[in-house]
């Protein structure tokens, strides 16, 4: 059976061979068959082009990802020269290309404590699925073979593979996969917009949160708990910040039960939350830790695992049982992208990445924070440069549109035609993560766009009332 249909562009286009031979990933399938994609054709600065020439502001980096832009030379001139100096090797068998060694050191001199080392894979999916397995393993070299049960959060993203995506706690990861496989389990969302009870303060919210923890280690038995992951701020589940004292709370709940905990700086990494990781601005101290995306500013994949003394020695242990620590990637750790990250850091440190962010941070969240009165904006959150803004039906019952409605797909079209490229997550929420190098002129112009996105939204409302 022939399942492509005629393309909905100019025959030959690059619009119409994407219809006809590629698959894309988070992408409603049907509906592309009929509309095909917006092609990008080149990046500069904060800023991509289509390619008729369109120019539009990247509200998102991309994916969380591009920190540096589109046009960063430096990187572009670090992956030559390691092209040409050792385009491949591995970390395999006790072999390492130099320039690995040289990213894990500077790595390691900014991660928070008490990491001490890092293996390299290829994305934020692979990254977490990893942790997992090290968790896995760790209890299995400690003598504790029934301890393996993953605690993750509802709202969370951490990936895709059949682990990472078990973990991801958004039903749009999962339907149609048979997700999530078993050892995971599920706790609330620390969103006080949404969580807490009239009256609750923060602080009390996140006091029963804990105690919910609690109980549901309890019930499953703290024997069968291995770790508990979590983002520093939930970024695809909505930029959903947590609620004062929250890690705190949770943190001690863990230490009580011996359970690790895997903190996901996927996408708060590396100065995104105003510190070099969201683990400094809350005060966590992870036993494991997984980064990617703006370790190399998008330009190459990679991504790591990052661990902690005592399960380093965990995973030493084991080795010496089964001879090995059989796990790997082929391309992870490449030396193309450990060059281009290494180039990364050193870029970051120069600009003064995280004094930059705090500063052009609080454009963002106090510009944001000017549309907090709009009638279709529930709640503004934020820290550094990422942030959100929630749309919703009723401001005063806090109340969401209906899903079906796509309100939020529907700003995120306007704001596309005004030149402005942003995203539409669960619950109708507007994500805000552009490139660090963005000043505050660039913030202004990216929330002006918002803004006339905004209105034409809520005219369109009241005019099908």
């Amino acid at each position: 059976m022939n399942s492509r249909r005629t393309p909905p562009v100019i025959p030959n286009s690059t619009a119409a061979r994407d219809v006809a031979y590629l698959l894309h990933p988070y992408t409603n399938l049907s509906a592309h068959r009929e509309t095909g994609p917006m092609v990008i054709s080149r990046g500069k600065g904060i800023h991509v082009y289509d390619e008729e020439g369109r120019e539009y502001i990247e509200g998102l980096a991309g994916l969380w990802c591009a920190g540096l832009g589109f046009d960063q030379e430096r990187l572009v001139e670090a992956a030559t020269r390691q092209m040409r100096q050792l385009p491949f090797y591995h970390a395999f068998g006790g072999k390492v290309p130099d320039v690995l060694v040289d990213l894990a050191e500077a790595l390691m001199a900014i991660a928070p404590k008490p990491l001490e080392r890092a293996l390299f894979v290829n994305s934020g999916s692979e990254a977490n699925d990893l942790a997992v397995k090290i968790a896995w393993y760790v209890n299995n070299a400690l003598g504790r073979p029934e301890k393996k049960k993953i605690i993750a959060r509802r709202k969370a993203y951490h990936g895709v593979t059949v682990m990472s995506g078990s973990l991801t706690g958004l039903a749009y990861a999962q339907d149609g996969f048979d997700l999530p496989v078993g050892r995971v389990v599920h706790v609330d969302t620390p969103h006080h917009y949404h969580g807490a009870e009239p009256g609750e303060s923060e602080e009390d919210y996140s006091t029963r949160l804990a105690a919910h923890l609690e109980a549901t280690i309890q019930a499953e038995g703290p024997d069968t708990v291995a770790a508990f992951i979590a983002e520093p701020v939930m970024g695809a589940g909505g930029v959903i910040v947590p609620p004062r004292g929250y890690f705190e709370k949770v943190q001690a709940v863990l230490r009580r039960h011996d359970i690790l905990f895997i903190a996901d700086e996927v996408i708060c990494g590396f100065a995104r939350t105003g510190n070099w990781f969201g683990c400094d601005s809350f005060g966590i101290r992870p036993d494991i830790m997984t980064v990617a995306k703006q370790l190399s500013a998008g330009f190459l994949p990679i991504a790591a695992t990052l661990v902690s003394g005592p399960v380093y020695e965990a995973l030493v242990a084991g080795s010496d049982k089964h001879g090995m620590f059989g796990h790997g990637n082929t391309y992870g750790g490449h030396p193309v992208a450990a060059a281009v990250a290494l180039e990364t850091l050193k870029i970051y440190r120069e600009m003064d990445i995280v004094g930059r962010v705090r500063r052009v941070g609080a454009a963002l969240q106090e510009g944001l924070r000017r549309h907090a009165g709009h009638p279709l904006v529930g709640e503004v959150r934020g820290l550094g440069l990422i942030a959100g803004a929630e749309l919703v039906a009723d401001k005063a019952a806090r109340t969401n549109f209906d899903k079906a409605r796509g309100i939020g797909a529907g700003l995120v079209r306007r704001a596309q035609a005004h030149g402005l490229l942003t995203r539409a997550m669960p619950g109708d929420v507007i994500g805000f993560c552009p490139p660090m190098i963005i000043d505050e002129a660039g913030v202004a112009e990216m929330l002006h766009r918002f803004g006339l996105a905004l209105d034409e939204t809520w005219s369109a409302l009241r005019e099908a009332a």
